[in-house]
């Protein structure tokens, strides 16, 4: 008798059970690609929404003062407790002294409990850092690498490229969102080393935003986004090509890696995501 109908079930049988593992595969990956998911995922997801691009290079004064005026006035703060109906909150890492200056153990909720701005910072990495010496005390040729939009501080994830953004009320812990947010950085060299990523508050990422190379001998390039309205539950924000360290060598220097810090952040009034 031919044996032929047996192997005909059997492979079929196979070829199933390879389908079933590799649709379980596929949906456990679909399950845990949170920073890939985006608005068009599928043929009935909606464009997410276009925001106002504010980036420059070189001497980007004025293009700061744009996007602050984008977000608009007043700058909330100063001491002044509580959320505001409106206008911006700004990042310049002057207020920054003592124990929390100069070490990889920045409080990631300083501006959320100390200052109560309502921004808080997290790393993959092992630690935050705030420097007044342009990192120098970490390598001696950084001193020459970058420079400080707002003197004279500046901050950089360590042991990391990345440092996550997630906002709060003003002197409260309840989340929130904000409408647009950006990021001034110190020595960008190559194309997409530096940029920004916005998620709302589902994870489904806005759009991916990059800071342009630097033009001048200062260093600094600017990028920021403002949607229409408070739909930024997270940032994540990208810094270099390598994190720093005592062993790096910046591509101006004849290094492989593209070394960038980051100076002032500048976001709208967060309100309430609920």
């Amino acid at each position: 008798m031919s044996r032929w109908p047996y192997r005909v079930a059997r492979e079929q049988r196979v070829i199933r059970t390879m389908l079933l593992t590799l649709s379980a595969a596929l949906l456990v990956a679909a399950c845990y690609d949170d920073d890939n998911s985006d608005y068009n995922d599928g043929p009935t997801e909606p464009a997410p929404p276009t925001p106002t691009i504010v980036s420059g290079s070189g001497n980007i004064a004025a293009k700061v003062d744009e996007y602050r005026a984008l977000l608009g006035e007043p700058k909330n703060g100063g001491g002044v407790p509580g959320p505001a109906a409106s206008g911006r909150r700004e990042v310049n890492w002057e207020g920054v002294n003592g124990a929390n200056l100069n070490t990889n153990t920045f409080p990631g909720d300083f501006f959320a409990n100390t200052t109560k701005l309502g921004l808080l910072m997290t790393t993959p990495g092992t630690g935050l850092r705030v420097s007044d010496k342009d990192f120098s005390d970490l390598n001696t040729a950084f001193g020459d690498v970058f420079n400080p939009f707002s003197p004279t501080k500046t901050f950089a994830a360590i042991g990391s490229t990345i440092t996550d953004v997630t906002f709060q009320v003003a002197a409260s812990t309840t989340p929130a969102v904000v409408a647009g947010f950006g990021v001034v950085f110190s020595d960008v060299d190559n194309a997409a080393s530096a940029k920004i990523e916005a998620f709302d508050k589902a994870g489904k990422k806005l759009g991916t935003f990059f800071a342009p190379v630097r033009s001048d001998a200062n260093g600094l390039s600017f990028v920021g986004i403002k949607f229409g309205s408070a739909i930024i539950a997270r940032v994540r924000i990208t810094s270099g090509t390598a994190p720093l360290g005592a062993q790096a060598v910046d591509v101006s220097a004849g290094g492989s890696a593209d070394l960038v810090v980051m100076d002032d952040f500048l976001f709208s009034e967060p309100v309430s995501r609920e």
